[in-house]
């Protein structure tokens, strides 16, 4: 031993009973008062151990009783994130935080000598006051850490102040502070654009190259922080940003800072919510989808179409290698399927060039109701992020993934071509279907090999509708031969 007293301090159990809600997740608060350790201040149920005799998730369970009144199965306990805190008066303390999804009850204030107010609170947007060291371990559990020290200094406010954080979320064993934390580079380009970030939560969707996280500033404000996987995708969405897609208006997120040698970007948050697995009435989805055309549309106008350069017909070239990829995916027939069209897109005329997004689907397009929700008539608008794979084609390029949206569905198809002002010509129709296929097989070779069973399922989908949908090829011209 360094000294002659032995560390010793309390234990204290924190719960973070959480419920999702279409505006993102909320926790529950409760406002502590009376003869109470930082009254007025927000802070999450939460007490001591009663003794050695007692477990911490036995310890979480009885708390959350006692002072919400709510029934928890400690089979539902999960553990959150772990805190060592000192508070600004020297004392120290170990908490375990623990998330809780499934109880019985109503929650509400069960100890009102304690506590005078409980209350839900978006998990990105906490209220204030709130307790430091409550904040604390809430922002280390939004960040996906699992262990992090708090020390607060002589002088520190007992309540959260973003100027003096003194958070310290602990590297896990792969050296990482957290998968959803920024390294130091990318959390100083941020800042130097916004100022102080006072949280940082990750939204990059399931695979290992995507890195994005929403940002909220310490004074206020709502942005999104994004480092792209390559040199490509990065000038590609930085320059579409730049220019014609600023003639989207709100439908598209702005360009508020970019960093060519980390990649990154800092954007304003576009309003809505994805399309993605939205579960809608078909003549709700009917509209939407009149809106997505009409947003097709200011796309492919954003600047005045140009002949295609010679040689830019469909991706053949690269079938060979992507069909290698996906075989042991596919059905008996795909191959031959897909070897057929290659062939015929040879000779599909050539259509001209327009700006296109080149990810234009459900999970990329934003849907935002407007407040006239009481009147049964609400006006729906969209907006399209992610602009990565932007660049110019032709216009049915932003059909080939979009079309999986509406299979089974010639409904909203309609909607879409009303919304976008125009049929598509037979030679668009051909090169849809080829260019489907294609990006089916690209899709699955490459979910196949990132673990990505998404993709896989899409792609196999799409080409069994292509194929049920052509019994033989299409010619040229977008006619069955």
């Amino acid at each position: 031993m360094s000294g002659e007293q032995r560390h010793t301090e309390p234990v204290d159990v924190h719960l973070i009973l959480r419920r999702e809600t279409p505006d993102g997740p909320q926790v529950l608060l409760s406002r502590r008062a009376g003869r109470v350790y930082a009254a007025g201040l927000w802070h999450l149920p939460s007490g001591h151990l009663d003794g050695p005799h007692e477990d911490v998730v036995t310890a979480l369970v009885r708390e959350a009783r006692e002072e919400t009144g709510v029934i928890i199965d400690p089979a539902d306990v999960r553990a959150a994130v772990t805190v060592h805190h000192r508070s600004p008066g020297g004392a120290s303390r170990t908490g375990h935080y623990f998330e809780v999804r499934r109880w019985q009850g109503e929650p509400r204030v069960a100890e009102p000598d304690v506590c005078d107010a409980m209350d839900w609170a978006p998990l990105a947007a906490l209220p204030s006051p709130m307790v430091a060291y409550c904040r604390a371990g809430l922002d280390a559990y939004s960040a996906g850490a699992h262990l992090a020290v708090h020390f607060q200094r002589p002088g520190d406010s007992i309540a959260y102040d973003p100027r003096t954080d003194r958070l310290h979320i602990v590297p896990d064993l792969t050296g990482q502070a957290s998968a959803a934390r920024p390294d130091a580079a990318v959390k100083e380009f941020a800042e130097q654009a916004l100022g102080r970030i006072a949280q940082w939560t990750d939204t990059s969707w399931a695979r290992e190259e995507s890195r994005v996280w929403r940002v909220h500033g310490a004074q206020g404000g709502t942005w999104y922080v994004k480092v792209h996987q390559n040199e490509r995708f990065h000038s590609r969405e930085v320059q579409a940003l730049r220019t014609w897609a600023r003639q989207l208006g709100a439908a598209a997120p702005r360009l508020v800072a970019a960093d060519e040698t980390l990649r990154a970007v800092v954007l304003t948050a576009a309003p809505g919510r994805p399309l993605h697995g939205a579960v809608l009435a078909p003549g709700r989805e009917r509209q939407i989808f009149q809106w997505i055309g009409s947003l097709a549309r200011r796309i492919h106008q954003a600047s005045p179409p140009r002949a295609a350069p010679a040689g830019s017909g469909p991706a053949t070239v690269k079938a060979d290698r992507h069909l290698a990829g996906a075989r042991s995916h596919l059905r008996p027939g795909d191959e031959e399927f897909v070897h057929e069209l290659v062939r015929q897109a040879e000779g599909l005329p050539p259509l001209e060039w327009v700006e296109t997004h080149g990810d234009f689907q459900l999970r990329n397009i934003l849907m935002t109701p407007n407040a006239a929700e009481e009147a049964g008539n609400r006006e729906v608008v969209v907006a399209v992020i992610d602009f990565e794979r932007s660049e110019p084609g032709p216009a049915v390029r932003d059909l080939v993934r979009l079309s999986d949206a509406w299979s089974g569905r010639p409904d909203l198809f309609e909607a879409f071509l009303a919304g976008y002002g125009r049929p598509l010509t037979a030679t668009e129709q051909g090169r849809l279907v080829v260019d489907a296929a294609l990006d089916s097989v690209s899709g699955i070779a490459y979910g196949a090999a990132h673990r990505d069973p998404e993709l896989v399922e899409r792609g196999l989908r799409t080409l069994a509708r292509l194929r049920a949908e052509h019994h033989t090829v299409l010619s040229p011209t977008g006619d069955a031969m």
